[in-house]
């Protein structure tokens, strides 16, 4: 009996090449699947489809859909956010390199007014005879050397004592959340700048994956033609190439000894790289000095910022007008 005799599907010659190109369309498929889960992750930035149900924090509504990064981006912030604040960063650390010269053109527009009302407030309330028996010049001379003399002592005990209690006067947490629900593409900047390895890794291996098991659909197909053999050998590709790719990067967490090798999940391999990638993405786009001077200034904790101004202002005064 011959080999063609025995195989029921290849009975003709032209019945090899649809074979032979069974694990190359299963490759292509696994590829683009993992390409297209890719994209999905990220995109669109914003909901796109018929807006008439949503759910929270969800992808998907009812016709559309949102990247899920983008969706969950409060979510998936605040995590970051807890990660980095506990394993990475140092808020006091990162605040004592912060520069008083850039403080001080921050503050330059509204210092000498701030310290003109405060001056005034100041001296109506401890002596009051005084400062109304002074004249107009002399006053504005007082806030004049005030604001000189703020750009060096003031600020620089200001700034000291705002570098010793930043916690009071800035909600970090707060701040770069709201930066990136503001600004969901950067929550996508942040995964894809500290995971491009492993999301290569997924589109390739889908090719891969897919080629293997193709050869095994191509091993059934021998023996039966079904309808729905292509199909569902489809279907199981598309899945099971995500399904490795992932288990490959996340597995295991700690390394092993298979067969005299070593195996450790890839992006846990990274953890060093992966860490200082994160680190400078999230001082780059987030942490960087305007935005903290802004939500100091502006943010749910501002009051204690003015309040602590107003501190050291009324000091100020005090050694002012009584010197």
């Amino acid at each position: 009996m011959s080999l063609d005799a025995s195989i029921p599907f290849c009975t003709t010659d032209d019945a090899w090449w649809k074979l032979f190109i069974q694990p190359f369309i299963a490759g292509f498929v696994g590829w683009l699947t993992n390409v297209i889960a890719l994209k999905m992750l990220f995109y669109p930035v914003e909901f796109m489809g018929l807006n008439l149900v949503r759910w929270e924090q969800q992808p998907f509504g009812l016709f559309g859909w949102q990247g899920i990064i983008p969706a969950k981006t409060e979510k998936m912030a605040r995590k970051a956010v807890d990660l980095m604040l506990e394993k990475l960063l140092n808020v006091k650390e990162i605040f004592s390199r912060l520069d008083a010269e850039e403080f001080s053109n921050v503050m330059d527009r509204g210092l000498i007014l701030l310290i003109d009302r405060i001056i005034s407030e100041t001296a109506m309330e401890y002596m009051p005879r005084v400062w109304k028996g002074l004249p107009d010049d002399v006053k504005d001379e007082i806030v004049v050397k005030a604001s000189i003399e703020s750009n060096q002592k003031f600020l620089k005990l200001f700034m000291q004592d705002m570098q010793e209690h930043i916690d009071d006067v800035l909600d970090i947490r707060h701040m770069s959340v709201t930066a990136c629900v503001q600004n969901k593409a950067l929550m996508n900047k942040i995964f894809q700048e500290c995971g491009d390895a492993e999301m290569a890794f997924i589109e390739r291996s889908g090719f891969y994956f897919g080629f293997l098991f193709g050869l095994f659909q191509m091993s059934v197909y021998c023996f039966s033609q079904e309808a729905w053999i292509l199909p569902v050998c489809g279907f199981i590709v598309g899945w099971l190439t995500n399904f490795l790719a992932l288990k490959v990067i996340f597995r295991p967490l700690e390394p092993k000894k298979v067969c005299g090798l070593t195996v450790h999940g890839l992006f846990l391999q990274r953890q060093q790289e992966v860490a200082v990638t994160f680190a400078r993405v999230n001082c780059v786009e987030i942490l960087h000095t305007k935005a903290m001077w802004d939500a100091i200034m502006t943010g749910p904790l501002h009051r204690n910022f003015f309040a602590m101004l107003r501190t050291h202002s009324i000091a100020f005064t005090d050694n002012l007008l009584g010197g």
